[in-house]
């Protein structure tokens, strides 16, 4: 510290003159400081909790979170003239760098789903109503993706299927199932932007003894994404996911089982808005020999059983979509196409569920929706459950086969 005596100095009207002059003034800081300027690099707002604010307006500038990024693999049956870096390579980049809007919109819809996923495990609890579960779920994806018509919002209902269920289950109104401790619950949601879908889910449980079932699913689902790639067959994914999840047993009740790979559940290849896209990703041995293309978007998702790995239609149905394939129907029923009108002005060909038409304001629609089913232009989609006593889970991600690189679109710090 300089002594006060010493630093002193006496200012004269000369001085106090030069001082002046020295002086320059401030450059004054762009509006809106470091936390959203708007530009590629700026700096995401912080999100409220619990969460409200979309995803776009925490990324001002149009550039969302990457997932995973990952070389792709060598396929089992290449020649070995295929081993190109991908990452170096300028054709590849080039066209890498043209597929840019699409997958920021893929990357909006992703950050979404992983906020909601993160938000939904800080309160679901047992004792909830499977669907106030479902429903503050999806108010949630609603708000971070910024519903706006068909442009952006949810890919899918809820699906929040119990124990034996694996998949398609998400209640309808007036079902009053509650979550017990005891229950094995598959989380399976969707969110998207521009019809770019986000196709992900998870297992939550609350008893550790289900711990052994939801290690071999992840492990299987980890398993399916690794094995993914351009040029990768589809059947030689499916044998590298049964082999890992067949590999694990757990013990329930003193009794051991292995677990079973659901074999007549499979991933898919996603297109806009259509979920399903034609390509099946099988989870055991035996599949076709269609090969995963380069620009393709895939949902790489397993599911294991306790008991005997093949499921059935069962209970009330609540999931539906239009028929991507069906043409022109001639409908002779006022109702039938006053509900198609809705069903075309509010999901397209999105999957919907009784509840969403519900929201539409619709009522009294079941004689309708049933001509509609049995016309062919809607198809129902019923629960699919294994034998009763038994478990199921499920892990799934969504991934693009970028030309550079393979992008786990979905993938986040909890799976």
């Amino acid at each position: 510290m300089v002594d006060a005596d010493e630093s002193m100095e006496v200012e004269t009207s000369d001085t106090i003159e030069k001082k002046k002059k020295k002086k320059k003034k401030k450059k004054k800081k762009p509006a809106g400081g470091t936390g959203g300027g708007g530009g590629p690099t700026a700096t995401p707002k912080q999100q409220t909790d619990p969460p409200e604010i979309p995803i776009r307006q925490l990324y001002p500038g149009g550039k969302y979170p990457l997932g995973e990024v990952v070389d792709h693999p060598i396929p089992k049956h290449a020649p070995h003239d295929v081993t190109i870096n991908r990452r170096t390579d300028e054709g590849k980049m080039a066209l890498d760098a043209s597929f840019e809007e699409m997958l920021q919109e893929a990357r909006e819809a992703a950050e979404a789903h992983r906020q909601v996923r993160k938000y939904v495990m800080t309160w679901m609890r047992p004792g909830m109503k499977m669907i106030d579960i479902v429903e503050k779920l999806e108010a949630c994806s609603r708000k971070l993706v910024n519903e706006r018509g068909l442009e952006a919002g949810l890919g899918f209902p809820t699906g929040c299927s119990l124990n034996n269920c694996a998949a398609h289950y998400t209640p309808n109104a007036g079902d009053e199932t509650v979550l017990q401790y005891d229950d094995v619950c598959k989380i399976d949601f969707g969110t998207h932007v521009n019809g770019r879908i986000i196709d992900s889910a998870f297992t939550v449980t609350f008893n550790p003894r289900y711990d052994k079932l939801l290690e071999a699913v992840r492990d299987a689902t980890n398993t399916g994404i690794r094995e993914a790639g351009i040029d990768v067959r589809l059947c030689d994914v499916g044998e590298a996911i049964q082999e890992v999840m067949e590999s694990y047993e757990v013990e329930l009740d003193g009794k051991s089982y292995q677990v079973k790979a659901i074999r007549n559940l499979n991933g898919h290849s996603i297109a806009p808005y259509r979920i399903h896209a034609g390509k099946t990703v099988p989870i055991v041995k035996g599949g076709d020999a269609t090969k995963m293309e380069e620009g393709e978007f895939f949902a790489i998702e397993t599911f294991g059983s306790t008991g005997k790995g093949h499921v059935h239609d069962d209970m009330e149905c609540s999931h539906y979509a239009k028929n991507y394939e069906m043409g022109f129907v001639p409908l002779r029923l006022q109702r039938s196409k006053q509900l198609l009108h809705t069903i075309n002005q509010h999901f397209g060909t999105l999957p919907f569920c009784r509840r969403w038409l519900d929201r539409t304001g619709e009522s009294k629609y079941l004689m309708a929706l049933k001509n509609l089913c049995d016309l062919g232009v809607v198809d129902d989609y019923p629960p699919l459950c294994d034998i009763k006593g038994c478990y199921t889970a499920q892990f799934e991600h969504t991934l693009v086969l970028r030309p550079t690189c393979k992008e786990v679109l979905s993938r986040g710090t909890d799976y």
